[in-house]
């Protein structure tokens, strides 16, 4: 079924416009004059395509949905439900209020499959893409216990939640990444444009160098030679590492050593046990099974090495092991969550055990990244400067022994 973009007039003769789907653009002008709508265009999906690419934001020009623009529809449907509408009439409210085309027309088909008799979980299960195991899992169980609207506003929460968590790391690394561009284009600048006219002086007077000076021509004369090859050697080994990181045993290296950097490794771990703690407690609060929230747990934490504990955690659970023991064993996880889940499975409040590790947990990702802020920057700098003081120095060493010599 295709997806239309239409222009019209209401009853009322007021200009309407927005987008429908139909087997094809006899049918959508059927389907609007039935439900009071006059047409007056009808754009194909070929002019569907173009409007979408002029119209859309960076995120969206790539076929991706961002998990903000979710977050917002996942709120406003929160409320809508929340306020009696039944779904039909609340994704009706969400398409008119939502100006992202591509997500627009993504509600459009969740709503006409819900038309057809889908579950709304059924209806999104169709866009893998734009609603995670996660969402759908989460909409099917407020679905079967009659409060999506609570199920929503968690998802909402915890959407929200990690957009701020991401968007603390990014903020984080933004600064000493600028830094150290900026940086690579000014040595870049002065090794192969300043330094080769100032060295091309020395080359004349054929007198012995010093240290700095030989290893700083020599460098030179490599970059501006041979720079392409040092291209193609980083582009390589760059995808080379890629192609590993994919395969089963390559990425659990890769993960086990990202987590074994001294500052980030400890950072990386904290935030994918935040994550694991906040999902597994949402999930069970919501009412689904605990070893099917392991197993959508296990996918949220984007690191191999702890999936694969959880992994093992969930087989021991259906031998009849507790939940914190097996984690315990694996040795992954910080002493504090395993032993806040034992607390929480002995006194059966495992949910809300869970809740307050990932707010504790949420707080010390924040104190830690307020060290690596003000850490990272001064190092950065430091080590430009270093790099520069070592360039000044190779220049000025043989002057200053010119001048000796002239005396």
């Amino acid at each position: 079924m295709a997806v239309y973009e239409y222009r019209g007039l209401d009853q009322a003769g007021r200009d309407i416009k927005g987008i429908i789907d139909a087997d094809s653009p006899r049918l959508a002008r059927a389907k609007l004059r039935r439900s009071g709508i006059f047409p007056t265009e009808i754009l194909t999906d070929r002019h569907t395509k173009k409007s979408v690419v002029e119209g859309v934001s960076i995120g969206t020009l790539f076929g991706r949905i961002r998990i903000q623009e979710i977050s917002i529809m996942t709120r406003q449907m929160a409320t809508l439900v929340g306020a009696g509408l039944p779904i039909v009439e609340a994704l009706n409210a969400l398409i008119d209020q939502t100006e992202k085309v591509r997500l627009k027309k993504v509600i459009t088909q969740v709503r006409e499959s819900v038309n057809e008799g889908s579950s709304l979980a059924d209806a999104m299960s169709r866009f893998p893409k734009v609603f995670s195991e996660l969402y759908v899992n989460m909409i099917n169980a407020g679905e079967s216990s009659g409060a999506l609207d609570i199920v929503l506003k968690r998802l909402a929460d915890f959407m929200e939640n990690q957009v701020m968590l991401r968007n603390k790391v990014l903020s984080t690394l933004s600064y000493p990444i600028i830094l150290v561009i900026v940086g690579i284009g000014i040595l870049s600048f002065l090794l192969l444009s300043v330094v080769p006219k100032v060295v091309g002086i020395f080359d004349d007077l054929r007198q012995a160098l010093p240290l700095p000076t030989v290893i700083l021509i020599a460098v030179t004369d490599f970059l501006r030679g041979y720079w392409w090859i040092l291209v193609l050697v980083v582009a390589g080994s760059i995808l080379a590492l890629r192609q590993y990181a994919v395969t089963g045993k390559g990425r659990q290296l890769y993960n086990r050593m990202i987590l074994k950097i001294p500052i980030t490794g400890r950072l990386l771990r904290i935030i994918a046990t935040t994550r694991f703690a906040r999902t597994l407690a949402i999930l069970l609060n919501s009412g689904i099974p605990l070893l099917q929230s392991m197993d959508i747990a296990k996918a949220v934490v984007n690191n191999a090495v702890i999936s694969h504990a959880i992994e093992s955690a969930n087989e021991g659970i259906r031998e009849g092991e507790s939940i914190a023991e097996p984690l315990r064993r694996s040795k992954v996880f910080p002493p504090m969550v395993t032993h806040m889940i034992a607390v929480g499975e002995k006194t059966g409040e495992l949910e809300q055990m869970l809740f307050k590790v990932s707010e504790a947990y949420e707080n010390e990702i924040e104190t830690t990244i307020s060290r690596m802020t003000s850490l990272l920057g001064p190092i950065v700098i430091v080590v430009l400067g270093g790099i520069v003081l070592f360039i000044v120095l190779a220049i000025l060493l043989p002057m200053i022994e010119m001048n000796q010599i002239i005396r």
